[in-house]
Order: C-alpha cells, then sequence, then structure tokens
C-alpha cells in the first residue's frame, strides 16, 4: 500500500465522521454519532449486520488480504488486544475486519486471511460483499479506497469503536495506535453499559 499524499488524507478525514481519541482516562469517551449500519457477507458465507452486535462492544476496522504492510501489521495489533480482553471478547467485544477490496476479498479468502492470524471468530468477523455495498460503507465511515495500477487499494485506515447502543464513539487512524489505550476504551465502554 502505498502512503497517501497529504491533500488526499486530508480530504479523508474530511469525508467522514473521524474523530481523533482524546480522552484522558477519567474521562468518557466522545460521541460522534450513531454508527452506520451494514449487512455484509462474512468468511463464512453468512451475512452480517452490525446491528447483531447490538449490546456489545464493537471495533471495525477496513483492510484487504493481499496487502502487505500497513493492514497485516493493523490485524496484527487487533490479535494482540484480543488476546489481553480475557472473557470479555466474543461475548462482550467483538471485532469486525471490512474488506475495501471486495472484488479480489471472497470469504474463502478472507477465511484464509483470518486463519493466518489465527483470529477467533467466534468474536471476529471478517467481511465482503457487493463491491458498491462495501465501498458505500467504507464511506460512511470515513473511509476512502480506490485501486491502484498495480491493483493494490490506496485507503484510509480507520479503526472504528462502537459502543453497545450503536453510536460511534471513537476512531483510530492508522496502525499505530497505543494497544494499551485501544484495549482500555474497549473495556471502558463496556463498563458504561453495566
Amino acid at each position: 500500500m502505498r502512503r497517501w499524499p497529504a491533500k488526499v488524507l486530508l480530504l479523508a478525514l474530511l469525508a467522514g465522521p473521524a474523530q481523533a481519541h482524546d480522552a484522558s482516562h477519567d474521562q468518557r469517551l466522545p460521541t460522534i454519532g450513531a454508527a452506520p449500519d451494514f449487512t455484509l457477507t462474512s468468511q463464512s458465507g453468512v451475512p452480517v449486520s452490525l446491528r447483531e452486535f447490538r449490546g456489545k462492544v464493537v471495533a471495525v476496522a477496513f483492510i484487504f488480504a493481499s496487502c502487505t504492510d500497513i493492514c497485516p501489521m493493523l490485524t496484527d495489533n487487533m490479535a494482540r488486544v484480543k488476546d489481553k480482553l480475557g472473557g470479555a471478547f466474543g461475548s462482550e467485544i467483538v471485532f469486525v475486519s471490512i474488506t475495501v477490496d471486495p472484488e479480489r476479498d471472497t470469504p474463502e479468502v478472507l477465511k484464509h486471511y483470518a486463519e493466518n492470524f489465527n483470529a477467533d471468530v467466534k468474536g471476529w468477523s471478517f467481511l465482503t460483499g457487493d463491491p458498491a455495498m462495501v465501498h458505500e460503507v467504507g464511506r460512511k465511515y470515513g473511509v476512502i479506497a480506490r485501486k491502484t495500477a498495480n491493483g493494490d487499494v490506496d485507503h484510509t485506515l480507520l479503526t472504528s469503536l462502537v459502543d453497545p447502543n450503536g453510536m460511534l464513539r471513537v476512531q483510530y487512524l492508522g496502525a499505530g495506535f497505543d494497544l494499551e489505550e485501544f484495549r482500555s476504551d474497549l473495556l471502558s465502554l463496556l463498563e458504561e453499559a453495566r
């Protein structure tokens, strides 16, 4: 994946609801608005909707399976955080990774990608679907994606946290965000709902 020019990155940030995480640990995370719902196809070939996860904290990320740099780093980081969530993962906190390359990322490809990261699919869905629908979901979350001449996909890398009430609370830009802060934010959204 190539780096986005600053101008394109600025447009990406202005295109959607992205809000940087800047709340201190003793403050409630901001509320951006209602998280855009979607229904896409999982790595198992079944429809998955965001609304199915109501009552759980959801981390929504955008990746593609043939990416060789940032996406694997993000997925690996999420896998490491998953390991530190213990029993809350799957039962109260779930991850959703949506491809930005639905033309190539079939359910089978995403299933293989998930296996490569030892993703626990009881709490982690890898989603694809009709390209127009997938791109619309990305746009609603503030993700801009475009194919390059060599077939790669340049895209903004946003990870969004959705609270148990379906509200979009915060978005992390890139893959290098603080993993302990990410874990803490997931747990604080869970605690808020109790």
